[in-house]
């Protein structure tokens, strides 16, 4: 079992300002997804970048691409003490478990090219289901030393049953093959999990599946109130819980001004 700690954003009406929010975030979203639909490119000789902490890389949701970080990207560089990237994995893309052994190259390259022997990884929605098969069914856990996960259905969502002609949606139901696999122990997993939700996540049904329940992991359940699924991406509330976590200076919820922690 985690630790639970809500992060409450106060608002009046909240359902109504959250879905309000969800559009916009939408709108400036759709704008942004061209300039995210190719892979990101790095030079073979280029210099490990000059920073202190392990790199971070990032994982984008069902049908998305690495366009949905960058105010994410640009508030984790922006002290210069670590290295960021993005991952974007196929849209054609029908098992997440072929995914993770992508990622797990894409990690090693990674350490590599940096110098660095361990990684940070962030994932939204089935970004962090991703991240979650490497770290306990890869042995990714020697390589990853925290793992966020931002509206990931963990225990399986129930939403738009008419999806489930795609296989990767089916791999997100509750009862799956992959999810009984995450299920299974994972002892002596060595690396922190900090699972964010929100009770105003649309796409999490039910409500609170992107909780992160596992007897074997270290795990942090942050709830955050008054904002849908793709807000847990860009809200800087949010974003400067992730910074806290990456930084390793106490829990999430202790991330801004006003933000209350109840454990």
């Amino acid at each position: 079992m985690g630790l639970y700690i809500p992060v409450s954003i106060p608002a009046s009406g909240a359902a109504l300002r959250a879905g309000a929010l969800e559009v916009v975030v939408l709108g400036g979203h759709l704008l942004l997804y061209p300039t995210g639909v190719c892979q990101e490119k790095f030079a073979e000789a280029a210099a490990p970048p000059p920073a202190t902490r392990p790199p971070v890389l990032l994982l984008h949701g069902f049908t998305d691409n690495r366009s949905v970080f960058v105010l994410l990207r640009r508030a984790l560089v922006a002290d210069g003490l670590r290295h960021v990237e993005a991952f974007n994995y196929s849209p054609l893309t029908r098992d997440l478990r072929v995914t993770a052994r992508h990622l797990a190259r894409r990690v090693e390259e990674l350490c590599d090219r940096t110098g660095q022997e361990q990684v940070d990884l962030v994932g939204h929605s089935l970004g962090g289901l991703v991240g979650r098969y490497y770290v306990q069914r890869l042995g990714g856990d020697a390589r990853v030393r925290t793992l966020v996960t931002l509206g990931t259905p963990h225990s399986g969502t129930q939403i738009a049953p008419f999806l489930d002609a795609h296989p990767l949606m089916r791999q997100m139901r509750p009862g799956s093959e992959v999810l009984a696999e995450l299920a299974a122990p994972t002892p002596g997993c060595a690396t922190r999990c900090v699972a964010f939700w929100s009770e105003f996540d649309a796409v999490m049904t039910p409500v609170g599946t992107a909780r992160l329940e596992h007897p074997d992991l270290r795990v942090e359940n942050v709830q955050v109130m008054g904002i849908g699924h793709l807000a847990l991406a860009v809200h800087p509330t949010v974003i400067a819980a992730i910074r806290r976590v990456l930084d390793g200076i106490g829990p999430a919820a202790a991330a801004a001004p006003g933000v209350e922690s109840v454990a």
